[in-house]
Protein backbone atom coordinates (compact mmCIF):
# COMPACT_ATOMS: atom_id res chain seq x y z
CA UNK A 1 0.00 0.00 0.00
CA UNK A 2 1.34 3.42 -0.89
CA UNK A 3 1.78 6.20 1.66
CA UNK A 4 -1.00 8.15 -0.04
CA UNK A 5 -3.38 5.17 0.19
CA UNK A 6 -2.38 4.65 3.83
CA UNK A 7 -3.21 8.26 4.69
CA UNK A 8 -6.56 7.97 2.90
CA UNK A 9 -7.39 4.78 4.79
CA UNK A 10 -6.24 6.31 8.09
CA UNK A 11 -8.86 9.05 7.81
CA UNK A 12 -11.55 6.36 7.94
CA UNK A 13 -10.22 4.37 10.91
CA UNK A 14 -11.81 4.79 14.34
CA UNK A 15 -11.28 2.83 17.57
CA UNK A 16 -13.69 -0.07 18.05
CA UNK A 17 -16.65 0.28 20.34
CA UNK A 18 -17.87 -2.42 22.71
CA UNK A 19 -18.93 -5.75 21.24
CA UNK A 20 -16.32 -5.96 18.47
CA UNK A 21 -16.50 -9.48 16.95
CA UNK A 22 -12.74 -10.09 16.81
CA UNK A 23 -10.48 -11.01 19.74
CA UNK A 24 -7.87 -8.58 21.02
CA UNK A 25 -5.17 -11.21 20.59
CA UNK A 26 -4.50 -13.92 17.96
CA UNK A 27 -1.66 -16.33 17.22
CA UNK A 28 1.17 -15.35 14.89
CA UNK A 29 0.31 -18.35 12.69
CA UNK A 30 -3.15 -16.82 12.07
CA UNK A 31 -1.40 -14.00 10.20
CA UNK A 32 1.45 -15.96 8.65
CA UNK A 33 1.21 -19.73 8.50
CA UNK A 34 4.96 -19.96 7.74
CA UNK A 35 5.99 -17.99 10.82
CA UNK A 36 8.26 -19.74 13.29
CA UNK A 37 7.02 -17.41 16.07
CA UNK A 38 3.96 -18.93 17.71
CA UNK A 39 3.47 -16.19 20.28
CA UNK A 40 0.40 -13.98 20.59
CA UNK A 41 -0.16 -10.89 18.43
CA UNK A 42 -2.15 -7.96 19.84
CA UNK A 43 -4.67 -6.48 17.43
CA UNK A 44 -5.71 -2.84 17.27
CA UNK A 45 -9.46 -3.18 16.90
CA UNK A 46 -11.27 -0.58 14.77
CA UNK A 47 -14.83 0.03 13.72
CA UNK A 48 -15.53 -1.99 10.56
CA UNK A 49 -14.77 -0.32 7.23
CA UNK A 50 -15.14 -1.75 3.72
CA UNK A 51 -12.03 -2.08 1.58
CA UNK A 52 -11.57 -3.59 -1.86
CA UNK A 53 -8.83 -6.16 -2.35
CA UNK A 54 -7.69 -8.46 -5.12
CA UNK A 55 -7.30 -12.09 -4.09
CA UNK A 56 -6.51 -15.39 -5.75
CA UNK A 57 -9.20 -18.03 -5.24
CA UNK A 58 -6.71 -20.58 -3.88
CA UNK A 59 -7.24 -21.50 -0.22
CA UNK A 60 -5.05 -23.29 2.26
CA UNK A 61 -7.10 -24.37 5.25
CA UNK A 62 -8.91 -21.23 6.42
CA UNK A 63 -6.79 -18.60 4.69
CA UNK A 64 -5.82 -17.35 1.26
CA UNK A 65 -2.87 -19.27 -0.15
CA UNK A 66 -1.41 -16.17 -1.81
CA UNK A 67 -1.09 -12.58 -0.55
CA UNK A 68 -4.13 -10.34 -0.86
CA UNK A 69 -3.51 -7.06 -2.71
CA UNK A 70 -4.93 -3.75 -1.51
CA UNK A 71 -7.06 -1.87 -4.09
CA UNK A 72 -8.96 0.95 -2.33
CA UNK A 73 -11.19 1.96 0.54
CA UNK A 74 -14.93 1.92 -0.13
CA UNK A 75 -16.39 4.48 2.34
CA UNK A 76 -19.65 4.64 0.34
CA UNK A 77 -20.42 1.03 1.36
CA UNK A 78 -21.89 0.10 4.75
CA UNK A 79 -20.03 -2.85 6.34
CA UNK A 80 -23.35 -4.24 7.61
CA UNK A 81 -24.53 -4.61 4.00
CA UNK A 82 -21.47 -6.54 2.78
CA UNK A 83 -22.19 -10.26 2.65
CA UNK A 84 -19.60 -13.00 2.64
CA UNK A 85 -20.12 -15.34 -0.32
CA UNK A 86 -21.59 -18.67 0.90
CA UNK A 87 -18.50 -20.64 -0.15
CA UNK A 88 -16.36 -18.44 2.15
CA UNK A 89 -18.80 -18.25 5.05
CA UNK A 90 -16.93 -20.70 7.28
CA UNK A 91 -13.47 -19.38 6.36
CA UNK A 92 -13.50 -15.75 7.52
CA UNK A 93 -12.60 -16.35 11.19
Amino acid sequence: MSTKAGRELGRHLHPAGPGHPWPEEISESSLNRFSKDKGPVRLTLIEPVVVEVSADVAWSGTSFRHPVTWKRIRPELDPAEVRVPPELNNRHH
